[in-house]
């Protein structure tokens, strides 16, 4: 790879950094040209390449899924999230957000809270098994990872992935007994379509790094946060089942406000020696 790719990836590399940290505010053309050193008809039609749709279109979803999640996970007001989101008013968020979910956001706030409930019952008649968990903060640190885009049940797809991260890992000499491999999901994929699905697969930095990474490998850092921590025991297949049971017990037994902020999963034994339906996995929810 030339110095002019390597270039190229950074300023894209930047500017979706840029969005996914600041698409609440009013991003203009010349903040784009800025952040990109491009035209913006140039880097949008870079991005429209690598993304599936334009700039505007991209700023534009990312609210609306996140107004989503904060329907489904909070109790803010319609008209608060929508500002939040950064809608100039609540009528244009409507119109908009019905546009994208085919109803409007009260709706779907009631379809949410009716499907939980019924969920929760079927669960209540099936079993009555409770699930444990712990309080845990974790302090700052940086992490070096790799983002996967897709459905989060193709988990063949998702180790492709994991495979690719892993030799590079290995590559540059950062593996070794007290290496701590995770991954951070970015999107609820009941909000975001399955091919959007971000997953970060991650290994945290013990130093840091004496080279800058290639192509889409990127370094950042992880603000300290308190979670909500639990243990799934069996394959990454079976995950979603611990994860329906967490969100069942959320209101009546768990009793926790959610934060912002990505799940986080790290790999405690997963290694091709231990068999699958051994495999131990640590859910980090976060929470305020």
């Amino acid at each position: 790879m030339n110095l002019d790719n390597i270039t190229q990836i950074e300023r894209y590399k930047n500017l979706v950094k840029f969005i996914d940290e600041n698409f609440k505010e009013d991003i203009n053309i010349e903040k784009i040209e800025e952040i990109s050193h491009y035209s913006y008809r140039n880097i949008n039609r870079i991005f429209q390449s690598l993304q599936h749709e334009t700039i505007g279109k991209h700023i534009k979803r990312i609210r609306l899924e996140k107004s989503a999640e904060y329907l489904k996970y909070t109790n803010q007001q319609v008209s608060d999230i929508a500002l939040d989101v950064g809608f100039s008013d609540v009528a244009s968020f409507s119109k908009a957000f019905k546009k994208r979910f085919n109803c409007s956001p009260i709706t779907f706030r009631q379809t949410v809270e009716a499907k939980e409930h019924i969920n929760n019952q079927i669960i209540e008649n099936v079993t009555q098994r409770k699930i444990s968990f712990e309080i845990k903060t974790l302090p700052e640190f940086k992490l070096l990872y790799l983002e996967h885009q897709g459905n989060y049940q193709n988990i063949k797809a998702i180790e492709k992935t994991w495979d690719i991260f892993i030799k590079y890992c290995d590559k540059k000499q950062l593996i070794s007994n007290e290496s701590i491999f995770f991954s951070e999901t970015l999107d609820d994929n009941e909000i975001t379509d399955d091919f959007r699905c971000r997953t970060n697969l991650a290994m945290i930095l013990q130093k840091p790094l004496d080279f800058v990474p290639e192509g889409f490998f990127q370094v950042k850092k992880h603000s300290a946060q308190k979670y909500a921590k639990f243990l799934h025991k069996g394959a990454t297949s079976k995950l979603e089942t611990t994860y329906n049971l967490i969100y069942s017990s959320w209101i009546t037994e768990i009793q926790l406000e959610f934060a912002d902020n990505p799940i986080l999963e790290f790999y405690v034994n997963h290694h091709e020696k231990i068999d699958k339906e051994n495999f131990l996995t640590e859910i980090y929810i976060p929470i305020v």
